[in-house]
């Protein structure tokens, strides 16, 4: 028998009392938001705070009207539009009026275990005002004895933390990725330096279409982007009329340069590749086609390396809207090492590339598999709270987390062994390039 069977037998064998959560819980409407709502910047130390995906929308220096959230005293902010809550335990500043701050009363339940079971909820609803009070508080939950509530936490969390190990890994592993090619495509005295635009027979960008087809040439947009590959299955298509015609400046060859110039993805790059020709594009990409003698592989990882973004962050300071235009990427000076030379370092950079795109395939897809599982859990052991009905398989598997925790952390050091020995093999390729 289970602790949480053991639990539930001994302090609730009568079934599991029901209660909304307006009666359990209270709620804060803010009163005081940021007042510079675009004038974020990392150095700043407050987090601007949404429920939704975004979750820290950036960083403030405003002192007033912080709401003091900590590990010891933490809240649910919860979206009154959209229904979306996060666990916050952290000081904070609120954007708008439409975030809830939520608390409850800890005699009757605890913030964690409210939180879990907000997830739990089936929710759905076309309204966009009022979801906490009109909604949210009137949902009957099961509120067991928090003996209960503890073990449930404690199980659910142990989910939460592993997938959260796992992100915090696949972050890691990109940023190891960032730092050894900023590294080694940093400027260099020994290393000459040009404009982009002096290498490139051409800089230009397409249009968009007045029409789509059902099939015929491929045309690509931004969100046909999957890192620096080009997803076949997200391409629309134009005519043979207009891919000749209309767009007849921006008709796409073999290892153009595509990089995205306007809007939140600036700065996304994909090379074109022979298997989607013909093709075209439209205003919101760039085209760099190089010179022969130059390598696109290697320009193109300068324009994801620190230079580029510097580089266009100087670029549209100021500007309401991210955009760069094709002047300001013919002016973009680069360092150009010899032919050689700049098929070493993409040799370099693709290899670690490489090593990342394997992890970032296997890590995403275990992120994504443990989220469905703590679903599952959480759904299955707030089920058994609320009936007393025994899930067996719940226990089974709970039991097996502890082995399969024990493993990882044995293959994770054999990984860190392995990061070490690739770092190294780095380290001395980036030696020689010198």
């Amino acid at each position: 028998m289970s602790k949480l069977e053991e639990l539930i037998q001994e302090l609730c064998p009568d079934g599991v009392e029901y209660r909304k959560i307006s009666e359990i819980s209270n709620y804060e409407q803010p009163t005081k938001y940021i007042v510079n709502s675009t004038k974020y910047d990392d150095s700043f130390s407050t987090p601007v705070l949404t429920a939704g995906q975004s979750f820290i929308l950036g960083y403030t220096n405003e002192t007033d009207g912080i709401y003091a959230a900590s590990k010891d005293a933490p809240v649910i902010i919860f979206d009154d539009f959209t229904g979306a809550f996060k666990w916050v335990d952290f000081p904070f500043k609120v954007k708008s009026s439409a975030m809830k701050m939520i608390t409850v009363n800890e005699q009757v339940t605890t913030m964690r275990y409210l939180y879990h079971i907000m997830g739990h909820l089936n929710f759905s609803s076309n309204e966009h005002k009022r979801l906490w009070i009109a909604t949210y508080s009137e949902f009957n939950i099961p509120v067991p004895p928090l003996e209960v509530q503890s073990e449930i936490v404690r199980i659910l969390d142990n989910f939460t933390e592993l997938t959260a190990e796992l992100t915090a890994e696949l972050t890691a592993r990109k940023k190891q990725y960032e730092y050894y090619r900023n590294s080694l495509l940093m400027k260099d005295n020994t290393i000459p330096t040009v404009r982009l635009g002096d290498i490139c027979t051409t800089i230009t960008k397409g249009t968009t279409p007045k029409a789509y087809a059902q099939s015929g040439i491929a045309f690509i947009k931004t969100e046909c982007f999957d890192g620096t590959k080009i997803v076949r299955e997200k391409l629309s298509y134009i005519d043979e009329d207009t891919h000749h015609n209309f767009l007849k400046r921006s008709i796409l060859q073999e290892n153009d340069i595509l990089i995205t110039i306007a809007g939140a993805t600036i700065g996304k790059c994909a090379i074109v590749p022979k298997e989607i020709l013909p093709a075209n594009t439209n205003q919101a990409l760039a085209i760099i086609r190089l010179k022969e003698g130059n390598l696109s592989q290697y320009i193109m990882h300068l324009l994801q390396s620190n230079l580029m973004k510097e580089y266009m962050q100087k670029s549209i300071k100021g500007s309401a809207q991210p955009n760069l235009n094709l002047q300001q990427l013919n002016e973009f000076c680069i360092p150009l090492p010899s032919f050689e030379i700049q098929t070493k370092l993409v040799s370099v950079l693709d290899n670690f590339e490489t090593i990342c795109a394997d992890l970032n395939i296997g890590l995403p897809a275990e992120i994504e598999a443990r989220k469905l599982q703590y679903e599952f859990y959480r759904d299955a052991l707030l089920t058994y709270a609320a009936t007393g009905k025994i899930i067996s398989k719940t226990d089974r598997q709970t039991d097996r987390q502890t082995d399969r925790q024990t493993d990882r952390q044995t293959d994770r050091q054999t990984d860190r062994q392995t990061d070490r020995q690739t770092d190294r093999q780095t380290d001395r390729q980036t030696d020689r390039r010198v």
